[in-house]
């Protein structure tokens, strides 16, 4: 990586006072967790599946299909021994420094919360709860799982994640439109900017100072301020011994 912009990165950092944070799946895959579209992804894993991942991944399947969903989330999406790697501690690092951090994230693990991010937006919610017909949420700890259903006493739950086919929360784009827009400094990390609307929040910055940080390729020809094609840890590491 070339210093002297890992330098500058450090210095927007430094002097930054909030700062807005977009994340992939390319932050949490250094946990363990595959993410969807690369060659080791979930779309190019070998399974026992005839069935198209997105349409496994959707309400109508869940629907009609809940013994094979809930084989497939358990055995692909329900990583509750993964630890947050260097990149979400660099986040949460921040936090400490008195930024006000907002991390938008894309990625269902938590990972972000268990690194000591407070204030996480999560899109497409988490495998860490379940919710009930009526909305009330759980922790994950508190369901009793069959091979079709999942179950808090006698309540119906299902995992607390949104699904193809289902709405995001309209009241978590409007936090992030508002995050974004607010910042001094926009980063973005582990995404490759292809997945709507968490790929258009870029366009509501209305600072100088934005980083891409990603290995492949991205669906934007965003003009960020800094890019860097690397890993996630890598460049936190990197940043970090340069922060004051």
């Amino acid at each position: 990586m070339d210093q002297q912009r890992i330098k500058k990165a450090a210095e927007w950092l430094n002097t930054s006072k909030s700062i807005a944070v977009i994340t992939g799946a390319g932050v949490s895959t250094e946990s363990g967790i595959p993410d969807f579209r690369s060659s080791r992804g979930l779309y190019n894993k070998q399974t026992n599946l005839t069935t198209p991942l997105e349409e496994v991944l959707s309400h109508h399947f869940f629907e009609q299909a809940p013994d094979q969903f809930y084989k497939f989330y358990r055995e692909n999406l329900l990583r509750r021994e993964a630890q947050p790697n260097p990149g979400h501690v660099f986040l949460a690092d921040l936090e400490k420094m008195g930024k006000e951090v907002t991390v938008i994230t894309q990625n269902i693990d938590s990972l972000h919360q268990k690194a000591g991010s407070s204030k996480v937006i999560e899109l497409h919610g988490s495998t860490a709860r379940v919710v009930s017909r009526d909305g009330t949420i759980y922790s994950y700890e508190e369901a009793v799982e069959s091979e079709t259903a999942m179950h808090v006493g006698r309540e119906w739950v299902r995992p607390d994640v949104t699904l193809y086919g289902e709405m995001l929360d309209p009241e978590d784009i409007r936090r992030s439109v508002e995050a974004v827009s607010q910042a001094d400094v926009l980063l973005v990390l582990g995404t490759s900017l292809n997945v709507y609307p968490a790929a258009g929040f870029v366009y509501d910055f209305q600072g100088d100072n934005s980083i891409l940080v990603n290995k492949g390729r991205t669906g934007l020809s965003y003009p960020f301020g800094l890019s860097f094609k690397t890993s996630i840890s890598q460049w936190a590491e990197a940043v970090k011994n340069e922060l004051t």
